[in-house]
Formats: structure tokens, sequence, C-alpha cells
């Protein structure tokens, strides 16, 4: 189909829908989920493909269980322009009613010629959005109109009911946005802007937008230690294996900002609505966000997992600091009367938590956190001021598990059945240069080495980044890069940083057998260096 059906049902008067018209795609191939609550509640499942939006409305949603079929009714092609569509379309308009971009992101055919299998009525595809993930089928019935949606590979976990009323684009419920003024690319080239608060653009909140600019502090840095202080007072609290998230509290709007000052309210909606069933007054809040264990310890893994959509964790917010309350400054009170103010503020529910001073010393309390199989402890001066974006030692971490924060700075090339990147290139930063410290070749999956792959593309160079490279041979544990192995591997800029465990630092400071935990989307790479665990 051309676009022509698509824009003889519009009148563009009176929709915002975009006009669009037949582009170029990127290169990568996108999808997107829209729920629309029209006459009748459906999904309708959109592919990129030659340029403009294969369409089909499925009635009851995505099927999630292997094998299970959803009846996917072929309609009019969409301009690509339309991915970023939400909002209401007006009565009496075709498809009037709410649309919420419902998941985005992008898919990888089995075939090489899509669009040649599409027509010959079956396409094998793989989704990698904010919510679905793995193998889905699409089959074509007798009626030339009707389609199967089926799900393949390995049952997928389905979203909770709070994720399917959350938009992937901007946070906001069905009715927030049937009352919002749409969202749509064309904006972007001279349609008259809507006020902030009425927008949902992509990647940014409206809250954020606003709240940031006067707003946003940059979180307080806890200086690495080996070994406990001895001197003057500490008080301790549990240390979290999370994401650092600032809360911007302003009127009506609630934001949850990275300590990089990302947006991060989209990402985790289940955090961001329990906000705002506290009825917080204006205030800036600190914490970390959590996934939870089946016995309640956070795991960066799960975390990944659940920005993924591979795994639907319990999340909590633990809140350790007040930075403002009611547009008054309080980074210059002491931190006991920080948090005497926090404590006041709400009461704990099942996301959002109180992060509380535990008592007893530094060296009884790693021996709990050890035996506990927790991350370590977070030392505090219990008159310490809030030193914004500085690690001055007033705050400290005592880590007791072997991880480490690394900067990714290139890839091998795949090996045997693998596909995409073979091993991460990775290191730390040694008196403001960056050194290679091995390579990291487990931790993934498929799914997850294609989108790493296509996150990597942008940031291609010739040069590689590490000052210590080419080793002068491999090592024991093969962590070296010799200038022969440095024929084949793809050398990137060093600003994407990553997490690993491993089982140890070795004599010619590599690191040994380590293993990939997930992205650090909230650490800037100049900061990563070489951290040294606690003796507990």
């Amino acid at each position: 189909m051309s676009l022509r059906e698509y824009k003889k049902k519009r009148d563009f008067k009176k929709t915002a829908e975009p006009k669009g018209q037949r582009e170029k795609g990127s290169g990568v191939r996108q999808f997107v989920v829209q729920k629309h609550a029209a006459s009748h509640l459906h999904y309708d499942f959109r592919l990129e493909l030659d340029g403009r939006l294969k369409s089909w409305a499925v009635p009851k949603g995505m099927p999630f269980a292997k094998g299970e079929k959803r009846l996917a009714v072929e309609v009019e092609d969409h301009p690509l322009s339309y991915i970023h569509f939400e909002g209401p379309i007006p009565q009496g308009q075709y498809g009037g009613g709410t649309v919420m971009v419902w998941d985005t992101g992008t898919y990888a055919a089995a075939s090489k010629t899509p669009l040649k299998e599409l027509a010959g009525g079956k396409l094998h595809f793989t989704l990698t959005g904010k919510k679905l993930a793995g193998e889905w089928y699409l089959v074509r019935l007798r009626n030339e109109k009707q389609w199967l949606l089926i799900r393949g590979g390995e049952d997928m976990k389905p979203v909770t009911k709070r994720m399917d009323d959350t938009s992937a684009l901007s946070g906001r419920s069905m009715k927030q946005l049937a009352t919002a003024e749409p969202w749509t690319s064309s904006r972007k080239k001279g349609v008259p802007k809507p006020k902030p608060e009425a927008v949902a653009k992509p990647k940014k909140s409206p809250a954020l937008s606003r709240a940031t600019a006067a707003l946003f502090i940059e979180p307080m840095k806890a200086k690495p230690v080996s070994s406990p202080p001895t001197d003057g007072d500490w008080i301790y609290e549990l240390k979290f294996d999370g994401f650092r998230a600032l809360t911007l509290k302003q009127g009506k709007n609630t934001a949850l900002v990275s300590r990089t000052e990302k947006d991060m309210t989209a990402k985790f909606p289940e955090v961001t609505e329990a906000l705002q069933e506290l009825a917080l007054p204006d205030c800036i809040l600190d914490g970390e966000i959590a996934a939870l264990d089946e016995k309640g310890r956070s795991s960066f893994q799960l975390l990944q997992a659940y920005d993924l959509g591979q795994e639907q964790p319990p999340l909590c917010y633990y809140v350790f600091d007040l930075l403002r309350l009611k547009g008054r400054d309080l980074t210059g009170l002491p931190l006991l009367k920080r948090k005497a103010m926090l404590r006041k503020l709400f009461k704990d529910s099942n996301v959002i938590r109180y992060s509380t001073s535990l008592e007893g010393g530094a060296g009884e309390l790693l021996k709990h956190v050890k035996k506990l199989g927790l991350e370590g402890l977070i030392g505090k001066r219990p008159d310490s001021v809030y030193e914004a974006g500085r690690r001055s030692g007033q705050w400290i971490k005592l880590k007791i598990h072997q991880e480490q924060e690394v900067v990714i700075g290139g890839f091998t090339a795949p090996a045997g059945s693998r596909k995409h990147i073979g091993a991460l290139i990775v290191g730390v930063h040694r008196d403001g240069k960056l050194q290679c410290v091995g390579k990291v070749g487990t931790g993934f999956n498929a799914r997850l080495l294609m989108e790493l792959h296509d996150q990597f593309q942008p940031l291609i160079q010739k040069k590689c980044p590490f000052v210590n490279l080419p080793a002068e041979h491999s090592g024991r544990w093969g962590q070296g890069i010799t200038q022969a192995d440095m024929k084949h591997c793809t050398w990137l800029k060093p600003r994407l940083v990553c997490q690993v465990k491993f089982a140890e630092w070795t004599r010619d400071q590599r690191l040994r057998h380590p293993v990939f935990l997930g992205m650090r989307e909230d650490k800037p790479a100049r900061e990563v260096k070489r951290e040294k665990n606690a003796a507990a």
C-alpha cells in the first residue's frame, strides 16, 4: 500500500496526526505498538518496512505465551512519523479516541528479504522494545486482510496492569493522554509548540523539562574505601545495587532524574506512580532505585532485565536524603537533621521506602551484610552537609561484592554461532588515562548482543582508546590484547559504562573471569576508576 489511503481517511485540519510521507529509514528497523481506545479498545501493531509502517489492528493485544495466537487485521500503511504520535484523535474523525505509544523499539527480521516474506504470507521477527522482547510470527489467513500474530521462542511474562496503562514515550496513562495536547514529530517543522505541560516529548517528560532547569542538584558521591574508618562518628546505611535517582517534585509534576540529569520518569512508571500517591509537598529527594530478588536483596542484573523487558521484578525506591523542602534549600543542614525531616514526609509503602541508619559498628555490620549476600555499606558523617557533585570523603562506601564499573572501549569479532559482537573490551581510568583491564565475554543473551551492537554503531572509531594496548602477551587468563589480537577489534569512543562482577584482580591489573551485569546509564565514563572492596 501507499500512504494514499492513510491520507484519504483523515482531515488534517481537524486531527493532529502526522500527514507524513514515504521516508528513508535510519537503517535500524523500528516498531511501535499503540494502545487505541476508539469505538473498541485495541492495539495497533506497526513494523517499519520500505519507508512506511506496515500496520495491523490486534483486538486482544500481543500474545505472550509460546504458540499463543491473536487475530491481527491488516489496515492501511502509516507514515514513519506516526511512531511518535500519541494523544486524542477528535471524535467524528477516523479512529476517534485516545492513542498511547504502548511500546516502541527496534526489530530484526529472520529473513534478509522481509517485504518478500510478508508478501508471501509469513514473517518471523524479533522485537527489542521497552516492554516487549523475543520472537513473534505473522501468518496470513485465507482472508488477505486477516493474519495471526503468534508468539515464538520462549514464554514472556505479561506486563503488569500498571505498565499496560503507561506510555513508553511519556509515562502517561490513557486517562491523562485523553485530555493532553497530542504530540507528533511534525511539530518540529514549524507547527506551533503547545505549552510544556500539555506535551509528551519523546525521551523527555514535561515534568522534567520544567523542573530540571531550576531544581536539579548533582548528587553527592561516596568515596570508595577498603576498610572502615577509625576516627570520629559515623552512621551506616545499606548500599543498594541500583540506579541513583533524584525526585524533583514541583506542583503537580513529579520527575525521576539520574545523577547525570537523564529523565527516568517513564522508565520506572511504578516508582513514579507511587511517588505521586504520596502527595508530597514541593521537594527534592535523593535515593536509589533497586530491583529485588526473591530474598529481598537488590540485584543489578534484575534491574537490567527489567530495563530490557525480560523480567518484572518488584522495584523499590530507597530514599535517604532530603535536599529541598517547600522552596527551602536544606543542603547546608547536618545530615541527621535532613534525615529527621525526611522521615516525617511519608510512610513506607511497597515501593517507596525510607533508608534507615543501622545500629552497630562497621565491622559487625559488614559481617552481617556479607552473610546475607548484600552489596555493602554506605558510611556518612552525621554532621555532614550535602556537597553537590563532590566526593569529599564525608560519605564513604564499603563494598563486599567483587563488582566494578568499567568503560567500554571496543569489542572483538563474534566467533562460532555467536552473532553481532564477541567480547567487550573494557577499562578504567588511572591518572586520567583509560587503561584496559580485560575482555568481558559472558553474561549476554542474543537479544542483548544485538541491542549492544546497535548502540555501539555511532561510537565506532579507528583509534584504540586504551593507553596500555597492545599488551606483550595475552596472559594466564587470556585478558591481554596483543598486536595480533587488535587487528580483529572494533574500537569505540569511550562513553558507555557497564557493570561487571569478577573473581579477582590479577597481578597485571586485569579482571579475572568478568561477567557482564548491565549498562550504567547513570555513570559518566570519565569518573570510572578502580574500586577497592571492604574486608569483612
